[in-house]
């Protein structure tokens, strides 16, 4: 429990492209969240060479209202995640409730899950138009 407890409230990590501590558990969070986005926005550029570049703000919320955004405002949004299921915490349920709601002409939710490997479109989760890929990270 000792190393547990060190690991889940200890800021012995540190954020992957920021310089402020954070706890381990976070610290591989953070990680997986901005890998899943470089994986993603990788995909993007390939099928997307119009979009001007893409802007990544994974997980901040309040910086832009998605994950990714192409530089060509209202071509491409995206939403990105790491999970052991897309089920889990009603993560892809919600980033499709939320991109549902959104004016991009190109919508996407990606995501890393052990469960399916591979960078691949996976159309029996889609709805409302939005793609849904997993990718490789």
């Amino acid at each position: 429990m000792d190393l547990l407890r060190s690991m889940k409230f200890e800021t012995i990590g540190v954020h992957p492209i920021g310089d402020h501590a954070l706890n381990v558990v976070e610290q591989i969070n953070q990680t997986f969240t901005y890998a899943v986005a470089l994986a993603a926005a990788r995909e993007l550029l390939v099928r997307h060479p119009d979009a001007g570049g893409f802007l990544l703000a994974p997980g901040a919320h309040m910086s832009q209202p998605l994950d990714i955004m192409s530089v060509v405002d209202g071509l491409v949004g995206a939403e990105t995640f790491a999970a052991v299921t897309p089920g889990n915490n009603g993560k892809l349920a919600g980033d499709l409730r939320k991109l549902a709601g959104c004016t991009e002409r190109y919508r996407y939710v990606f995501f890393a899950s052990p469960r399916f490997p591979g960078t691949v479109r996976l159309p029996k989760f889609e709805q409302d138009g939005i793609e849904v890929w997993s990718v490789d990270v």
